[in-house]
């Protein structure tokens, strides 16, 4: 099965407002999950807000994984209610009331020695919003885009997201967040807008900030992007929506490709998932990293993902979404084996030793040099993996059944998403029984890569789009 061919803008489809507006959705919402979630707004959460940081740990965590619970039963049902009702945008616009409501709520009920719940509460409804959004985005570009160019519309919109996420990472790190010790910015500067790092304000602001960011670049969307007409009641498409969902668990049992292809893209995006949430904390934890070395970290990663997202766009009508899913998952083994290979005393194993050396500047040491290097490997690939991935799928299915699908599809990259990080503490456990602490984080952190290796095996008996999406003939 192939998309359809309605508001599609043939073979120039980044010359079209319509292919422009759609990715505009990346550009607005990346911020949140790289700012707020992962290098901002979390470790403030984690380290000042919270009594400790054990305590805050487990809230944060316990936040994450409400709302993937959520996120992975609810996607299926909206998604296959959405088809049913119609048009999608009155959703997203929906969820992002909800969306930019918790965000501004953060200022408010994040203030030091603030009770934890009402902020646990408020990133779990901004969560699912953002995500519950995703869905509906992702379930229009079937419509929007001919089939031979979903590719290179889906790897370019990711860059673009990569790109919205840098540029407010940049302008919290440097004008918003500051040391509590010395009062500045990552430039040296003093918080716009008279914000007080003692109170934790910069942290808070990237909340009703990325709000506001959201809100102006997601419009492009609503003004320029064409919607389905409206079908069915929304109470006649729930009752048949969840109808569709139970005919669709049926059915994918029937698509063998698109069933091969959901098992393999869960077990690989376990290992993209673990990789982004642990790679920093690793490196923290080996090289003694401050929040300004890994915020930094992060920065170098997403400013590699840009191109890597642009070139892997360039090279989807030639490759094809599998080929490219192939070479990124590949890429993002080597990488990993290269981050656990590297140690502060040498690299590849010890294959490589360095002399001893104390830095005194930020990556100072030639080892973390090295780490940074598979690290722009790792930038390369993440992007890439997941843009190419949405392709494959919206390359599979019609645009009527594409919102159910990508439910689906989010769901299934929820449904283990805990199992590599347990993977990673229980074998960093086991390790730590028989040596040191250094060489057991890099033992666990390559469990890591048996996710990318069997994800790959899946994939090599897998075949793309179109034949993903046929259905198997009966004998």
């Amino acid at each position: 099965m192939t998309a359809g061919t309605e508001g599609q803008p043939g073979n120039r489809p980044l010359k079209s407002p319509a292919i422009w507006g759609w990715m505009s959705f990346d550009f607005a919402a990346q911020p949140f999950f790289t700012v707020v979630i992962t290098f901002v707004f979390g470790p403030y959460f984690v380290s000042e807000l919270a009594s400790d940081p054990a305590t805050g740990q487990t809230a944060w965590s316990l936040a994450a994984t409400l709302a993937g619970i959520c996120v992975a039963l609810g996607s299926p049902v909206l998604g296959s209610i959405a088809d049913r009702a119609g048009p999608r945008k009155p959703w997203i616009a929906g969820l992002a009331c909800v969306q930019i409501a918790s965000l501004v709520a953060i200022w408010f009920v994040a203030e030091p020695g603030s009770p934890l719940f009402p902020v646990v509460v408020a990133i779990v409804l901004a969560q699912i919003a953002a995500e519950f959004s995703i869905v509906f985005n992702d379930a229009m570009l079937p419509r929007l885009v001919a089939r031979d160019s979903i590719g290179r519309v889906s790897n370019t919109a990711w860059g673009l997201g990569y790109a919205g996420g840098i540029v407010f990472l940049v302008f919290a790190l440097g004008f918003l967040a500051a040391s509590p010790e010395t009062g500045l910015t990552l430039f040296g500067l003093s918080p716009l807008f008279g914000l007080d790092p003692a109170a934790g304000e910069g942290a808070r602001a990237t909340g009703p900030l990325a709000a506001l960011w959201y809100a102006v670049f997601v419009l492009p969307l609503f003004l320029l992007v064409p919607d389905r007409a409206r079908r069915q009641t929304f109470r006649v498409a729930v009752k048949a929506g969840i109808g569709d969902l139970k005919a669709t668990a049926r059915e994918i049992r029937g698509r063998i490709e698109l069933l091969k292809f959901f098992i393999a893209r869960m077990i690989y995006q376990d290992g993209v998932n673990a990789l982004l949430v642990l790679g920093g904390a690793f490196a923290a934890g080996m090289f003694g990293w401050s929040i300004i070395e890994i915020g930094l970290f992060g920065v170098i990663l997403n400013l590699t993902a840009i191109p890597g997202c642009i070139f892997a766009g360039a090279l989807a009508t030639r490759l094809g979404s599998k080929r490219l899913v192939v070479i990124s998952v590949a890429a993002l083994a080597l990488s990993t084996i290269g981050l656990v290979s590297t140690g502060p005393q040498g690299a590849l194993f010890g294959l490589v030793p360095f002399a001893p050396a104390e830095g005194t500047g930020l990556f100072a040491r030639p080892s973390e040099k090295i780490y940074i290097l598979w690290g722009l490997l790792v930038g390369l690939a993440f992007g890439p993996v997941q843009a190419s991935s949405r392709a494959w799928l919206a390359e599979s299915v019609t645009p009527d059944e594409a919102g159910r699908y990508f439910g689906f599809y989010a769901l299934v990259g929820r449904a283990t998403s805990f199992l590599a990080p347990a993977s990673v503490a229980a074998l960093t456990a086991l390790a730590a029984t028989i040596t040191d602490p250094v060489t057991a984080a890099r033992i666990g952190m390559s469990a890591i890569v048996a996710f990318f290796l069997t994800g790959l095996l899946i994939l090599a008996f897998t075949k793309g789009p179109p034949e993903a999406g046929r259905k198997a003939v009966s004998a």
